[in-house]
């Protein structure tokens, strides 16, 4: 059960192969250097920089064809190491990065790392983060309101008191709805091109991003706007509530349009399976707000409180109904699998979201089939009194621990499962052993499906960094995958690295060997797990 735009999730793009390889030699320049990736991207502006040994920029064009980056140098290029430092939006909406280093000649004797070379998925913001969660919240509760307005608070004149009391809080909740989905565009267009608010000077970073974002920041903007304005302090008209309820649906559905429904097959049908799990997620909330604010305007006038509730109460079990159908479609198509809810951290993120909305499930059921009843039965005014203030604060907790899944899902909206599974992981996959008299420090960061960095370190018996005859080799493969060699190359002194895309989850062995005399290579062996993603 998933409240909020967490829609249908596939991994981000992933890098399954480059040309050069990575560490590989060339006698010459290339023609171009081409990156291939499991799924479409989109190009970022200025998202590809090519650096020599020394860290200077190289001059150079890139272009994206379906799943292939392209990168052409545009100017000469020396003997020795080159880094290619690259960024990519996937079809679902979320930046990937990574780097390439390969050598022309030989290998330059040391290399300066560039800034920046993040590998796999780029995690957002804080405050990305904390602008969708107040968008959302903001959003749910505006065409909550006025859906709860239209279609559970009686017509009669006895509820304009309660009737002006949700107009001024769905104006409140539209104004927050506007400010944070108006100032999410800047942020994303921010953390998906890379860069600090200079980037926003850039024409070029606003034209990268996809009409879709604007359309729906429009449309929840517009949407909201309309509904509330349409509100007023008495009983609307038929065709006046009608235009207010079409105006907070499509505000209340239009975030099913973007993120992870994007690549989710069939399309139309991960679209309309949010939209409905929004909707639905927009009545209980707002509606549960709605009875906070109007009840103790209703306290004495027993016959109305009476239809509001009996109103609610009938439609809660379907609304409940429908967020449950919904949001197993949903979190079935995130997860994909039983183990990946437990083996990855987006999947036990989403448990932790399932067990608060169970917390308020429970609350709920506590406050229709205990709480209720009991108080409609009692005759007595003060304890029907008392009753009422029951079940008005259990409301209230209800939709307290709605605004904390509501949090939940601004962090899951922008997360993958591959990413967040890296996240979660222990940490970067360890081994140090003592060849020939050497200490040999093998790691593989991050162990999770995708790209991966291999890295090598050589240390004397004072701890100081050496060599041995060769260059360490190294060898990876699993049970059912073996990816033979693993190229590395030297970046500083006694420090060999390399890249290399781990395709599946299970248990990988690194064998790495090490040329400490004429006659001996001795090997040691890192093994390690890759959760499934």
């Amino acid at each position: 059960m998933v409240v909020g735009g967490a829609a249908p999730a596939s991994a981000h793009a992933t890098l399954i192969s480059s040309d050069p390889a990575e560490g590989a030699v060339l006698a010459e320049a290339p023609e171009r250097i081409r990156f291939t990736f499991n799924e479409t991207a989109l190009g970022v502006p200025n998202g590809v920089q090519v650096f020599d040994a020394q860290g200077g920029l190289i001059a150079s064009s890139a272009s994206v064809r379906g799943r292939d980056l392209e990168v052409t140098l545009t100017e000469q290029v020396g003997r020795g190491t080159l880094v290619v430092v690259w960024r990519l939006v996937s079809e679902d909406g979320h930046p990937v990065g990574g780097s390439l280093t390969f050598s022309i000649g030989e290998p330059s004797a040391s290399v300066k790392l560039p800034p920046n070379r993040s590998a796999g998925a780029i995690e957002p913001p804080w405050t990305l983060t904390l602008t969708r969660w107040v968008g959302y919240v903001g959003l749910l509760l505006a065409a909550g309101l006025v859906g709860f307005a239209m279609l559970f608070l009686p017509s009669s004149h006895l509820a304009n008191r309660a009737r002006v009391r949700l107009m001024t809080a769905a104006r409140v909740a539209a104004g927050t709805t506007v400010v944070a989905w108006l100032a999410g565009l800047p942020l994303t267009v921010m953390y998906r091109f890379g860069g600090g608010p200079g980037s926003l000077a850039d024409g070029a970073n606003w034209s990268a991003l996809a009409a879709v974002e604007y359309i729906v920041a429009a449309a929840v903007v517009t949407g909201v706007v309309v509904a509330v304005g349409r509100l007023g302090p008495g009983a609307l008209s038929r065709s006046r509530g009608i235009v207010a309820l079409a105006a907070a649906g499509l505000a209340a559905c239009a975030p099913a349009l973007t993120g992870h429904t994007q690549v989710a097959r069939p399309v139309a049908l991960a679209i309309g399976v949010d939209m409905l799990h929004l909707l639905a997620g927009s009545v209980w909330f707002g509606g549960l707000v709605a009875l906070v604010l109007v009840l103790p305007d209703l306290a004495g006038r027993g016959a109305v409180v009476a239809e509001v509730l009996a109103r609610f109460s009938l439609a809660a079990a379907g609304i409940l109904a429908a967020l449950v159908v919904t949001g197993t479609v949903l979190a079935w198509r995130i997860a994909r699998s039983w183990s990946a809810l437990v083996d990855t951290g987006y999947g036990r993120l989403l448990l932790a979201k399932i067990a608060v909305v169970l917390v308020a499930v429970v609350i709920a059921a506590w406050n229709r089939y205990v709480l209720l009843p009991r108080m409609r039965q009692t005759t007595r005014r003060r304890e029907r009194r008392a009753g009422g203030g029951l079940v008005l604060r259990a409301t209230a907790a209800e939709a307290t621990v709605l605004v904390a899944v509501l949090l939940i899902t601004a962090v899951l909206v922008d997360r993958s499962p591959t990413a967040v599974a890296a996240a979660g992981a222990s940490g970067p996959a360890v081994r140090t052993a003592t060849l020939g008299g050497i200490e040999v420090r093998t790691t593989v960061s991050p162990p999770v499906i995708g790209p991966s960095t291999v890295t090598i370190e050589l240390r004397d018996a004072n701890g100081e960094p050496t060599e041995a005859l060769e260059a360490p080799r190294a060898r990876l493969a699993s049970s059912q995958v073996d990816l033979g060699a693993v190229s590395v190359s030297n970046i500083g002194p006694g420090v060999y690295s390399g890249q290399v895309v781990l395709p599946s989850a299970g248990t990988w062995r690194l064998q790495v060997s090490l040329r400490v005399s004429e006659f001996d290579s001795p090997v040691t062996t890192l093994e390690f797990t890759v959760p499934g993603g």
